[in-house]
């Protein structure tokens, strides 16, 4: 058994298993960060440049159309300082869209709304179709892998790009961004969006046939999408000043916006899922990246991190009362759910992956530049 030890410069541990610390206490996540992110990121003059240079070339192509790109919303600090950006800052003209899982929170609902109309923008929401959602769902609380979002983030992610390349928008602007997600969680704990893991999985546990949800495997999305299609994927957040706090204080100032208790908690899904179900079932805390980050970016101090990481990320009279939820919506009772979670823990390598695919791509993305974070 490894020692337990924690970084000496951010939060990460060993629950992250593969975890490398050299002798002064410090890990591959920070080494990574100062050596391969911190020399590339540029929210200064220079990024300023190349933001108008995109920002030109993005109002060129849409001279003309009603829209010159697509920005997909969750509510979420990211997403909605982004949309706000876009359109105040930079003048584009974005077509807002959301993607209803039947998750969502009624602040992430009303978020958007606050967003849409105080920025005299439009919305398109796609909304799932609930029967395939739930069961695809449920096939991977059976099938006892650790990063039970995939469903929901593959068909966010599917339904945005599938609905770019269908009303031919040409570029999507993305919240991503190094100042709060330079650390990357392991594989272990949060897996790709692998088309082919997920019909594995559904195959094996599901009961019906997927036939309307939202799908993209990472060589539609990747390559036919970008390179035969033009889709072009731009994340003006990482040319710009951005902090959190000053995002949330703008956004609460301009448009009543509200935060959450903590990254992701936009869904009722994933604050169980991330807050509950990950961290009393496999050990892990994703709070030890997203805080980790932030360290790293000048947000939040290391002792400040330790300190939040004492208490759960929700109460736990809270987390049950969201068990039971997610169980009736999803068809079981609460006793059926917890023998599900008290059954044995899996890995992504129980089940039929292209990982050795993604890596060489994500590889390729990192030797010319496009990928800096550190995926293992």
């Amino acid at each position: 058994m490894r020692e337990y030890q924690v970084c000496t410069n951010c939060v990460m541990d060993t629950s992250d298993s593969l975890i490398t610390f050299d002798e002064n206490g410090m890990c591959d996540h920070c080494h990574n960060f100062y050596e391969n992110i911190k020399p590339n990121w540029h929210p200064d003059e220079q990024g300023a440049l190349e933001l108008k240079r995109i920002v030109d070339e993005i109002k060129a192509a849409g001279k003309g159309k009603e829209f010159d790109c697509l920005i997909g919303v969750s509510g979420g600090v990211d997403s909605s300082y982004l949309l706000y950006y876009a359109k105040e800052v930079l003048g584009l003209r974005p077509l807002a869209f959301a993607c209803d899982t039947g998750w969502n929170l009624n602040v992430a609902v009303s978020n958007i709304e606050k967003l849409v109309k105080g920025l005299d923008l439009e919305l398109f929401t796609e909304v799932v179709n609930w029967n395939e959602m739930k069961d695809l769902q449920l096939a991977y609380f059976k099938s006892q892998v650790a990063y039970q979002d995939t469903p929901q983030d593959h068909v966010i992610f599917a339904s945005l790009y599938n609905f770019a390349v269908k009303n031919k928008i040409k570029y999507v602007l993305t919240g991503g961004n190094f100042s709060t997600e330079s650390v990357r969680e392991p594989y272990e704990w949060v897996y790709l969006n692998d088309l082919t893991q997920i019909k594995d999985i559904h195959r094996k546990f599901g009961k019906i046939q997927l036939k309307t949800l939202p799908l993209s495997g990472m060589f539609k999305y990747r390559l036919y999408y970008r390179f035969f299609k033009g889709l072009k994927i731009v994340k003006p957040l990482d040319l710009i000043p951005y902090t959190k706090k000053d995002a949330i204080e703008t956004l609460n100032k301009k448009f009543g916006w509200e935060p959450y208790a903590n990254k992701h908690f936009e869904s009722v899904f994933t604050r169980f899922y991330e807050g509950y179900w990950l961290i009393k079932k496999f050990g892990f805390d994703k709070r030890r990246a997203h805080y980790s980050s932030l360290v790293l970016s000048g947000q939040l101090t290391r002792e400040e991190a330790l300190e939040i990481l004492k208490n759960p990320p929700y109460p736990e009279k809270d987390a049950l009362a969201d068990l039971e939820y997610i169980a009736k919506k999803l068809g079981v009772s609460k006793e059926e759910f917890l023998s599900i979670m008290a059954q044995e823990n899996k890995t992504f390598k129980d089940y039929k992956n292209i990982e050795w695919v993604s890596k060489l791509a994500i590889r390729f993305a990192q030797m010319v530049g496009i990928e800096k974070r550190q995926f293992r």
